[in-house]
């Protein structure tokens, strides 16, 4: 199965958060605003509807893209 490289303006479903303690409630949806690198990435995402923007680690995090601006 390939990676898929997580972009700016990719749109997110959310799955799971599982570590946060006052995680984005599971089937949230948000526009991704920047993705970070390094050993701490980060998927920064403006959550629709939630009025708060709230960073998905990768390998903790579960989401699914759900659409993607070409």
């Amino acid at each position: 199965m390939k990676a898929v490289k997580i972009r700016p303006g990719d749109r997110l479903s959310l799955i799971a958060m599982p570590n946060d303690p006052d995680p984005i409630p599971a089937g949230s949806e948000g526009v991704v605003v920047e993705v970070t690198e390094g050993p701490l990435a980060q998927i920064v995402v403006e959550w629709i509807g939630l009025n708060r923007s709230l960073a998905l680690i990768l390998g903790v995090d579960v989401f699914e893209i759900i659409g993607r601006e070409d």
